[in-house]
């Protein structure tokens, strides 16, 4: 029978076939569930299409079959439909690469590009390892976020530790005694009460007290293979003897802390510990229990105090205090962690540390990303209520005495390539930036004073730049134990000054670091004390100064000081040979061509012929080591903020070839050695001062370096990111920051707007080449029903 309402037969389609026209409505009768929420097609909008796409509804078995062709246009444009839709409504951004849940959180956003290697406090020395640890663990002082010069200020300590100075008759010394009285020197710490660690599954106890998971059999172990997979967490206070066993921990016979050597000079028994440890534990690969052993140079007063002692008056200890070498590690942790099995499976300290800091890190995939979260059990900590002039202008005391963190989260995400991570900065997917070498033109340039500043088109998108010269140096290292260009003579060291003049690092700086950097007048870096500006602190040797500025000297006195030394244009006066002198580097790609081509052209300013010799990097650390590199590129970063640890590197004793030590060019100036071991011991002041101010004037005179440059950091970050003020020797400095999501979301919004004209055209161009082939569909269908 004819169908109620139809003048034909009504035949039902076969199973699986296709008809557009009947997609097409149904689908325009469905809510479309996008991330940013739900779309519901308007009505109207739904009649159009419907009136447009309607077909027969009824045909014969035997109608001729649809066109393919058009199938596919009215797909493709369903499909951008769809697609404008969603970008018209959806609340996020299609390129983000985050949940929309996470829009309106204080959630950081950064990278990094290299796996951190050590997260064991005992052993991690590296940057991109204190990212992470500086935010996890608690020394006893850390450094003050906004005064500088740089200010140690107490963290889980009550006090800023002080010692007490001794003689060897056990009596107490005043202060300012002389180094050579002090027979030992004690620091006594009290710690905060109440500070507890992060949960962890190391703390976790069955009902009866005793540890569930320090007795873990193999089995156990099954289906475990991180350390969310320990269901059960606990926690406890820190303690004193946290700090102790950390110490001990510096000489432990299978762990490797790059100061153990360093500390066994100076904290007592230290060393000799390290040898009982080794006596005692031989054989043993399991757990080694430290607190059955003690030794004089830490120990434990009560629950919350202890005490350090070293052997001589070093001033410069307190900023050990403040590295994560010296922060506390709960015993439990070591049990735990040292099971067999665990280490297998990547369950390690290195892995998941454990701390009393402001964060945990609760996800570590290192070909994906590492998370940070706020600690539960963290404890609360003000925001500084006093720094530097200006910082309240500047709004870094906006959060005075508000409670930190700040922040929930932070992600950090694998990028193995800079200019990715260059553009998700430039999107708004990561809140800071450094300035790479690629893309430094479009974000900085420099006005009519020289001054870097930001491009119009980073200053329009609201991001700031913050530069400061950092406490490091990268210099040109000259071997004194050389015999051409080493050694204490007269002819050597005229040598050395007159290269140090053609080596022009302003030029350096200016096309190699995109002017980042600062040349160096001496050792010590701006902002350390010893260090001088202006016309007193210039290097006389090298520079004038000329219109309040320092000039660097010419040419023509480099050449004169060449003829001084036996070697007039370059050659030797004696044999008439060109003098011909050699640099050591790293053998590196052709991204290093340039530089190596450009020290060549300064050394030929003075007829010098400079031949590179490239090698790899075990060969060249073998030959500063032995002392038999002649001319090579070094440089330093500061461990703290103390003239001591610049100048340490040019003192006698600590020389490279013969005592192993950080001296890599092998100086050694009696002068110099006996002032060094004065200025250590004394405390910031004029008489320490005038003494650096004579070391450095003998250091300049004898040239073991060409004095290179202090690079400057430039950062970039968002107008959302707060309390952004660098500071270059502290580590712990993501409590401190701030983030608005909403800022940032409306931003992000505004930055990453889809271009949608592509998707219209391409809509419009299907429909128009499918019109003839839906008319001749339509003719078919109808002369098929006729």
């Amino acid at each position: 029978m004819p169908a109620p309402g139809t003048g034909a037969e009504s035949v039902q389609r076969p199973p699986g076939v296709y008809n557009p026209g009947h997609f097409v409505q149904r689908l325009l009768t469905l809510q479309l569930t996008i991330p940013g929420g739900e779309i519901l097609i308007p009505e109207a909008l739904r009649k159009r299409f419907r009136a447009m796409m309607a077909t027969p509804q009824a045909t014969t078995r035997d109608a001729p079959s649809r066109s393919p062709w058009s199938h596919s246009c009215l797909a493709a444009a369903t499909l951008a439909l769809i697609a404008l839709l969603v970008a018209g409504c959806s609340d996020e951004p299609w390129n983000s690469p985050y949940p929309s849940s996470a829009r309106d959180r204080a959630i950081h956003y950064d990278s990094f590009s290299e796996r951190p290697k050590h997260l064991d406090p005992v052993s991690s020395y590296s940057e991109n390892e204190a990212k992470f640890n500086g935010q996890i663990y608690e020394p006893v002082v850390q450094y003050h976020f906004l005064k500088r010069p740089y200010q140690l200020a107490p963290l889980t300590a009550e006090h800023l530790p002080e010692p007490v100075y001794y003689d060897a008759a056990g009596a107490v010394l005043p202060d300012d005694a002389p180094r050579e009285q002090v027979a030992e020197a004690v620091y006594r710490i009290t710690l905060k009460p109440g500070i507890l660690y992060q949960p962890h599954a190391a703390f976790a106890r069955r009902e009866d007290g005793s540890y569930r998971y320090h007795d873990l059999a193999p089995a156990d172990l099954e289906g475990r293979a991180t350390l969310a997979d320990f269901a059960e967490q606990g926690t406890r206070e820190l303690v004193a003897a946290d700090y102790v066993y950390q110490i001990k921990r510096l000489v432990h016979p299978r762990l490797h802390s790059p100061i153990a050597g360093l500390m066994s000079k100076y904290i007592k028994g230290l060393g000799e510990f390290g040898e009982r440890l080794r006596e005692a534990e031989a054989g043993n690969r399991g757990y080694i229990d430290l607190r059955k052993y003690d030794f004089p140079g830490a120990r434990v007063i009560d629950e919350h105090t202890y005490e350090i002692r070293i052997t001589e008056k070093y001033p410069q200890f307190r900023f050990w205090l403040a590295m994560s070498f010296f922060a506390p590690v709960p015993w439990e942790a070591d049990v735990f962690y040292a099971q067999p099995g665990m280490k297998e499976r990547n369950i390690s300290l290195d892995w998941y540390p454990v701390g009393t800091g402001p964060y945990m890190l609760t996800e570590n995939n290192p070909n994906r990303r590492m998370v940070l979260e706020r600690n539960p059990n963290f404890r609360g900590e003000p925001y500084p209520r006093e720094g530097m002039p200006g910082d309240a202008e500047a709004g870094l005391l906006a959060d005075a005495g508000r409670e930190m963190p700040f922040i929930d989260v932070a992600y950090y995400s694998l990028e193995k390539e800079p200019i990715p991570e260059w553009t998700k900065f430039l999107q708004g997917y990561y809140d800071v930036s450094s300035v790479l070498a690629d893309s430094f033109d479009q974000a900085i340039q420099f006005n009519a004073q020289g001054e870097a500043q930001l491009t119009e088109t980073m200053a329009d998108k609201g991001i700031e730049l913050i530069t400061a010269v950092t406490a490091s140096i990268s210099y040109m290292g000259f071997n004194m134990l050389d015999p051409v260009i080493g050694g204490d003579s007269e002819r050597a060291r005229l040598l050395r000054r007159a290269i140090s003049i053609a080596v022009d690092y302003e030029e350096l700086i200016s096309i190699f670091a995109n002017g980042r950097g600062v040349p160096a007048q001496g050792p010590i870096p701006p902002g350390i004390f010893g260090h001088v500006e202006g016309s007193e602190g210039i290097n006389p040797y090298v520079y004038e100064w000329r219109d309040g500025r320092a000039v660097r000297r010419s040419l023509v006195e480099a050449r004169e000081l060449m003829r001084e030394a036996g070697y007039p244009d370059g050659r030797d006066a004696t044999t008439g040979e060109q003098l011909t002198l050699y640099f050591e580097t790293v053998s590196a790609g052709p991204g290093s061509k340039s530089l190596l081509n450009w020290y060549r052209k300064q050394f030929e300013k003075l007829g010098i012929q400079l031949v590179i010799r490239a090698t790899d990097y075990n060969r060249f650390q073998e030959k500063v080591r032995k002392g038999t590199a002649q001319i090579f590129g070094w440089g330093w970063n500061a461990d703290y903020p103390d003239p001591e640890n610049f100048l340490f590197l040019l003192y006698g004793p600590n020389g490279k070839a013969e005592f192993h030590g950080e001296n890599a060019v092998n100086y050694a100036n009696a002068r110099f050695d006996e002032l060094f071991v004065q200025m250590r011991s004394m405390a910031d002041g004029p008489a320490r001062q005038a003494l650096i101010d004579e070391m450095v004037a003998i250091l300049r005179r004898d040239a073991p370096w060409l004095w290179g440059f202090h690079p400057t950091a430039y950062t970039l970050f968002h107008s959302w990111y707060g309390n952004a003020k660098p500071n270059l020797m502290a580590r712990n400095t993501l409590k401190y920051k701030t983030i608005d999501p909403r800022l940032r979301a409306t931003l992000r919004q505004r930055w990453n707007q889809p271009v949608v004209w592509p998707i219209v055209l391409l809509v419009v161009a299907l429909v128009v080449s499918g019109i003839p082939a839906w008319r001749t569909y339509r003719k078919r269908q109808q002369a098929a029903v006729r």
